[in-house]
């Protein structure tokens, strides 16, 4: 069909009109909805969406359809980010606190805190190494040791700020070296370098111990704790400690590890002594008694008029036999009532014999004196005020069963191993109180 002219040329016209009232309705008179997805953002909301500003060319923002999902996902990432933080802010609050402390070791009984109380590994294990550290934690301290002839002034890593340092004050050459660590040890304190310092020392054998007197905190000095070997009258239990003086270290006595045949094995030996005969002393009384009494063939002895320092692999090896051996191990006093053998009787399981007699000396006196630190923690041990009481001492011993020294030896090394472990408590819970209470 054909449609004529005049009547397409009117629908053109009429379509125009149409159109350009919409137009202008839309313009003029309606309000404008954008939608998300046409929204064009700008920075700045009164600057135009082109041309020039200020004399210079402007750009409108690029368009971004996915801005109000950002922000909402920017928004709950932010909330789940605070959340963690909050969380772990939490978690490290309910973690016990943990501190730092460093032992240097410039005295064998060193050894005997580190490897026998505290039971921290060193490294290398060879025990002529110039240099041997280890770590190890106990309580809330995290302890690292260093000891060794390499461990010199100035020259050990100080990684914090307490320090416990190991002494030797048992004769005038010791206290001079001595007293030239300590020295080193003030100028790091003056240095605000070093905070706590504690001192583990082996004092003299006749309680003579002024020397370091000026350097304790309560006398004006630097030193807060002093944990002392042997029955001095200073042990206060607030700042002045007494200490267990252990086994030789010195001589290379090993941390022993109890197994089933030390503890039921047949002894051949009622009891043993091995060790240095003084003139005029109580150790002649007691070669003495044994010999008159035919006890020296029941009883594994070797006597030398002079003190050795060191031992050889062989001397070590037969002294470690006898203990191992015997059923009693004898402790006649030296110098102190206090010795090695001791407790390296107590490591083999031999019961020792003790003479509890007090020795010349400014050591405290008492009705728990001497050995009061072994007393107080219920020591297992024989403890005789003559020799001439131990005949009757080992006529006892032959009549107890096997049974019955199998069970007093597991009792014997069950206390000494408690008494370590309430050592190493004892020294931690120190430490923590007083270097670290105001934390």
């Amino acid at each position: 069909m054909k449609i004529p002219k005049r009547k397409l040329f009117l629908l053109i016209i009429f379509a125009y009109v149409a159109f350009s009232l919409y137009a202008a309705y839309n313009v003029f008179f309606s309000n404008k909805v954008i939608s998300r997805v046409h929204r064009v953002v700008k920075k700045e909301s009164n600057a135009p969406a082109g041309g020039v500003k200020d004399g210079a060319p402007f750009v409108a923002d690029e368009w971004n359809p996915w801005e109000d999902e950002e922000v909402e996902y920017n928004s709950a990432l932010n909330k789940k980010r605070k959340a963690f933080k909050q969380y772990m802010a939490r978690i490290d609050r309910s973690k016990p606190k943990r501190y730092k402390v460093q032992i240097w070791g410039k005295a064998a009984i060193g050894l005997y805190l580190w490897e026998h109380i505290l039971e921290g590994p060193l490294n290398p294990t060879d025990k002529v190494a110039q240099w041997r550290e280890g770590e190890i934690q106990s309580g809330k301290v995290d302890f690292s040791f260093y000891t060794g002839p390499a461990v010199v002034q100035g020259h050990v890593p100080l990684e914090m700020n307490s320090l416990v340092l190991i002494l030797n004050g048992r004769e005038q050459q010791k206290v001079s070296y001595s007293t030239r660590w300590l020295e080193h040890v003030q100028a790091l304190v003056q240095s605000n370098t070093v905070s706590h310092v504690a001192v583990v020392l082996l004092g003299n054998e006749q309680c003579n111990n002024d020397w370091i007197a000026p350097h304790l905190k309560r006398n004006g000095g630097f030193v807060d704790l002093l944990f002392l070997i042997y029955d001095s009258p200073w042990v206060n239990d607030k700042d002045v400690f007494q200490w267990p003086l252990g086994v030789a270290t010195y001589r290379e006595f090993p941390m022993i590890r109890p197994n089933a045949q030390l503890i039921t094995s047949n002894r051949p030996y009622l009891c043993n002594f091995l060790g240095t005969v003084y003139k005029n002393s109580s150790r002649e009384v007691l070669m003495n008694v044994l010999k008159q009494s035919g006890l020296d063939k029941e009883c594994l002895t070797t006597a030398r008029e002079k003190w050795v320092p060191q031992e050889t692999t062989e001397s070590l090896r037969r002294y470690q036999t006898a203990l191992a051996q015997s059923e009693l191990t004898l402790c006649p006093v030296g110098i102190n009532t206090e010795c090695y053998r001791i407790y390296e009787a107590c490591s083999y399981g031999s019961v020792p014999v003790v003479e509890d007699v007090l020795t010349p000396g400014n050591c405290a006196a008492g009705p728990s004196s001497p050995l009061r630190l072994l007393k107080a923690a219920g020591a297992p041990f024989i403890f005789v005020s003559d020799w001439r009481e131990l005949p009757a001492i080992l006529e006892r011993e032959r009549g107890i069963s096997q049974e019955q020294r199998v069970d007093r030896r597991r009792r014997l090394l069950e206390w000494y191993s408690g008494f370590r472990q309430q050592m190493k408590e004892r020294f931690t819970e120190v430490i923590e109180e007083n270097f670290f209470k105001t934390v």
